[in-house]
C-alpha cells in the first residue's frame, strides 16, 4: 500500500482534557487512530506538519502513513477539530485501513471551461451547490478530484449527480435522490428575449404621451387632466 502523506508520531497513554492541553503546549496535536472492532490507538502528531497537509487540497481523501517507533499505521483522515477562536487544529481522528477496505470519502469537484460556458457568457450566474462529492469506493480507487465540464451548460440548466461519470469502482454515498451539484441561473432565455422585443420601450411610451398632448393642444382643446387656474383675488 502506498501513502500520499507520512507523519512521524509518538504513542501516548494519557487521555483527557488536561493531557490534551499539555500536548498542545509542546506544539503537537493529540490524535486517535480508530480500527473497526478495536480500541483506538492514541498518538501525538506535529501541529505544523498536520496543519500544512490539511491546508492542501484533498487532504480528507488521502491515505496517510503514521509512523511511530514501534509500528506504522495506514489510515484515512476522519475528523479534524479546531479551536473556536484561534482556528488552530486541536485534535485529529483517523480511520485505519488496508488494501481491502471500502471507505466513504469526500472528493473535491473541479468546474472546467467556465470561460467557455454558454450560460455564463450570456450573463448567467453559476451557483455551486456542492464543492465536493461524498463517494464510496475501495482504497485503491479513491479519485483525487471529479471534473465537470461547464461549456455546454446554458442558463436554467442544472448538473445532477446522474449527469456525472464517476471513476470505476466509485458510487455516490447518497443514493436516495438525484442531487444537484451546480446550476446556472439568470435572465436571457428565449422567452425573455421575445417578451422584451414585444414590449414597448419606456422612451416610446413617453414619446407617445407627449405627442397625444401636443395634438390636443393643436386642436384647441385643453388636456383632460389640466389643472384649473386659481380664481383671482379681489
Amino acid at each position: 500500500m502506498k501513502a500520499a502523506i507520512t507523519f512521524e508520531a509518538s504513542m501516548r497513554t494519557n487521555s483527557g482534557k488536561g493531557a490534551a492541553r499539555a500536548i498542545r503546549r509542546t506544539g503537537n496535536v493529540p490524535a486517535v487512530i480508530y480500527s473497526e472492532g478495536k480500541a483506538g490507538d492514541m498518538v501525538t502528531l506535529s501541529s505544523n506538519a498536520l496543519t500544512r497537509e490539511y491546508r492542501r487540497c484533498g487532504f480528507m481523501s488521502k491515505i496517510v502513513e503514521i509512523k511511530t517507533d514501534k509500528q506504522s499505521f495506514y489510515a484515512l483522515p476522519k475528523e479534524i477539530l479546531f479551536h473556536p477562536v484561534t482556528d488552530m487544529i486541536e485534535h485529529a481522528d483517523f480511520l485505519r485501513v488496508n488494501e481491502k477496505s471500502t471507505i466513504k470519502v469526500r472528493v473535491p469537484v473541479r468546474f472546467l471551461n467556465q470561460e467557455k460556458s454558454i450560460g455564463l457568457k450570456r450573463g448567467g450566474v453559476m451557483n455551486v451547490v456542492r464543492h465536493d462529492l461524498e463517494l464510496i469506493c475501495s482504497l485503491s480507487d479513491i479519485p483525487s478530484h471529479i471534473d465537470i465540464d461547464m461549456q455546454a451548460v446554458n442558463i436554467g440548466d442544472s448538473i445532477h449527480i446522474s449527469h456525472v461519470t464517476l471513476p470505476k469502482g466509485a458510487t455516490p454515498a447518497i443514493r436516495s435522490r438525484d442531487f444537484t451539484i451546480v446550476t446556472v441561473a439568470g435572465r436571457g432565455g428565449k422567452a425573455d428575449v421575445e417578451e422584451d422585443a414585444a414590449a414597448p420601450k419606456a422612451a416610446e411610451v413617453v414619446a407617445t404621451k407627449v405627442k397625444a398632448v401636443d395634438g390636443a393642444a393643436a386642436a384647441g382643446k385643453a388636456p383632460a387632466k389640466a389643472a384649473a387656474k386659481p380664481a383671482a383675488k379681489k
